[in-house]
């Protein structure tokens, strides 16, 4: 006897009275793929269209100001619902007349901190040069820009990136279409660019008891030069040439270093007519140029290892700080002065551009990775004349020992310089 076709019945949902036979033929088969979850599915991503929409609405709804309650604020709040509480239980009109004075002070006190923030600006004036260990002032403007009402209590906090924001300026009262100066003293403790991002305004008028604050961005960068300490003159710094800043050879200066014959092509001007009136050929004056020496430092910025370690960051900061000290020292006495890192960067400074170059280069640079290519710093300073440095040697790099070698520490003041004449 031949079977039919396999039915199966099937149930709805919405009617559970109802039912419906299909055939097995004509029974969709059940999908391999499961249907992926809400919490499956791949979020936006950044670039998309639905990305942007919802991060412009997060930064419309995010609060241009923010409220914290101060020590005399948590009082006041607990004070105020206490009244309201005994209030409502006694239903005494004159309580109920206390806690509207109490809650219309903190209406009051919203309104007025609202207008103490509202259309300020403030700026930031750094100074040109800033040193480890040196403090230096920091300048911060408040521009009240109404027309009508002044600001009151305005606090400025500071904010540096990755530093905690601890300088605060207070500005008492800042007058409508005016502007208030103020300054506050810091001391930094590492060298390098020091960067500032923005300001945090905070005031907690009339009352005190709440402080409301905005955020201003404002960026700026200081760079921090190297600590440098007094280096006294020895033997070893010294030179034939008395103070040893000059040598002079026949040029064309203002000092005369003898007399001699005349001879074709020689400055009819430079004739010594004491000498040549005479009888006998005429004598000219030898002048004398004044040649600078050149003193080159090495310093080794190579480390060994995928990462160095805390000690030797420290040696490296120890004998960065040397090397400033003996450029300043060679500048000082009218000397020129290079200093050649081993990872291909380099500086010149002279008398006359002074010490900024050197201390700038000195304040950018960082340690590298053996084998690093040259790179450029962000803020090296660029000098024409400068002369092409000889190929580093860290075998007589005497400035700077190996950085791996610890058990050998540089030693400020012997044997830390070359020097050259040119």
């Amino acid at each position: 006897m031949a079977r039919g076709p396999v039915q199966k019945e099937y149930r709805s949902d919405s009617d559970p009275g109802f039912t419906e036979v299909v055939p097995r033929s004509v029974r969709p088969s059940p999908s391999p793929l499961r249907p992926k979850l809400p919490a499956e599915r791949a979020a936006p991503s950044p670039a998309s269209p639905v990305w942007a929409l919802l991060s412009r609405v997060g930064r419309l709804l995010r609060p241009p100001r923010r409220l914290r309650l101060t020590r005399e604020g948590r009082f006041y709040i607990l004070i105020t619902f206490g009244v309201g509480f005994v209030g409502i239980l006694t239903a005494n009109n004159l309580l109920y007349l206390l806690l509207g004075m109490l809650l219309s002070l903190i209406i009051v006190s919203g309104v007025l901190s609202e207008a103490s923030l509202r259309d300020i600006r403030v700026t930031r004036r750094l100074p040109q040069r800033a040193q480890v260990g040196r403090p230096h002032l920091v300048e911060v403007q408040v521009w009240n820009d109404k027309k009508r009402m002044p600001s009151y209590a305005i606090e400025v906090e500071d904010l540096r990136a990755g530093q905690p924001a601890d300088k605060r300026c207070f500005f008492l009262k800042v007058s409508p279409g005016s502007s208030q100066v103020a300054a506050y003293r810091r001391v930094p403790a590492r060298r390098g660019i020091d960067r500032h991002v923005g300001f945090r305004v905070a005031t907690r008028f009339p009352f005190g008891f709440f402080e409301k604050s905005r955020t201003f961005t404002e960026e700026g960068d200081l760079i921090i030069y190297p600590a440098v300490d007094t280096v006294r003159q020895s033997a070893g710094t010294g030179s034939d040439q008395g103070d040893g800043s000059s040598i002079s050879r026949r040029g064309g200066g203002d000092d005369i270093l003898g007399l001699r014959t005349m001879r074709e092509g020689d400055d009819p001007r430079d004739i010594y007519w004491r000498r040549s009136v005479g009888i006998g050929p005429p004598v000219v004056m030898e002048r004398a140029r004044d040649v600078r020496r050149l003193v080159r430092m090495r310093l080794d910025n190579l480390y060994d290892g995928d990462k160095p370690s805390e000690q030797s960051l420290n040696l490296f900061e120890k004998r960065v700080r040397d090397v400033a000290s003996q450029a300043v020292f060679h500048l000082r006495r009218g000397e020129r002065v290079t200093i050649d890192a081993s990872s291909g960067v380099s500086a010149l400074a002279t008398p006359t551009t002074g010490a900024d170059p050197i201390l700038r280069f000195l304040a950018l640079i960082d340690l590298a990775p053996v084998g690093a290519e040259k790179t450029a710093l962000g803020h090296r300073a660029s000098v024409t004349d400068s002369p092409e440095p000889a190929p580093f040697d860290r075998r007589q790099s005497s400035v700077v020992a190996a950085i791996p070698n610890l058990s050998q520490p540089a030693r400020p003041g012997r044997g830390s310089s070359e020097e050259e004449v040119e």
